[in-house]
């Protein structure tokens, strides 16, 4: 059987200069050229047509389908090499995916500042761990920085407000612990310690929020002493015996209780 480029463009739906561009590009030559100069084509032409469509539909460029048409199949499994070009297509959609995600939740959290709300302009454009990328990555792998790093973009601007005040408010706390003269082994600053440590594990990536008790023990002991030591750090709790206050406590908890 066979049939005009018209006849075939109509049963699949497209145009005949469709068809002629395909036949220009080397994507789909008819099966025969009449003396007239008509172009006909066949039962192949029209299954080689139908993956055309297929490909296309998927997303796929005419040169991106050509090269898949034209690499040598297996004979076992003739689908082969389309699979794999469609995994590589869908692996690009997905990354695709994920950054209009993040094009819509910064749009969204600008919208929500331009309606009164009065977030800070580095909450909304910077990562929950952007400043401390080189660090995080450094101690706890890129694959930590990545979680944390969807985790707080896919907060709404007031989640993230929100998030901020509690982190506030277990620094005030902390502050107000240690101004009450308790010790770092007292019921209070325990109290407080394990507070911080559930801080932790609700941020996922951390070694906490994984349940590695080995790698959460190291990990809860460097922070700790990060706050003692690190003078960016020790800022927030206002006086570096306080700091060194929540250090201790810390450490007391992981040797009792982690």
């Amino acid at each position: 059987m066979e049939w005009t480029i018209q006849q075939l463009a109509d049963s699949a739906g497209i145009t005949s200069r469709a068809l002629r561009h395909y036949d220009e590009i080397g994507l789909l030559p008819p099966a025969r050229v009449g003396h007239n100069g008509y172009r006909y084509y066949d039962t192949d032409s029209a299954a080689r047509l139908q993956r055309i469509l297929l490909l296309r539909e998927l997303g796929l460029s005419l040169p991106a389908i050509a090269e898949i048409l034209g690499r040598p199949t297996d004979e076992d499994d003739p689908a082969d090499s389309e699979s794999v070009a469609l995994e590589a297509h869908l692996r690009f959609l997905e990354a695709e995916r994920a950054r209009l995600d993040d094009r819509i939740r910064a749009l969204r959290h600008t919208l929500d500042a331009r309606a009164g709300a009065e977030g800070s302009l580095r909450m909304m454009l910077e990562g929950f761990n952007d400043p401390y990328r080189d660090e995080v990555i450094a101690r706890w792998g890129e694959a930590a920085y990545e979680a944390g790093n969807q985790w707080w973009h896919a907060k709404s601007l007031r989640q993230q407000r929100e998030w901020k005040r509690d982190l506030d408010d277990m620094i005030a706390t902390w502050i107000t612990t240690w101004k009450s003269g308790h010790t770092p082994s007292s019921a209070p600053a325990q109290s407080q310690a394990a507070r911080h440590i559930a801080w932790f594990r609700a941020i996922p990536g951390t070694p906490v929020a994984d349940g590695d008790r080995d790698r959460s023990i190291a990990m809860v002991t460097a922070m700790a002493d990060m706050y003692a030591d690190d003078p960016n750090y020790a800022a927030a709790y206002g006086n570096p015996n306080c700091a060194a206050f929540v250090r201790d406590s810390l450490e007391e908890y992981v040797r009792r209780s982690l």
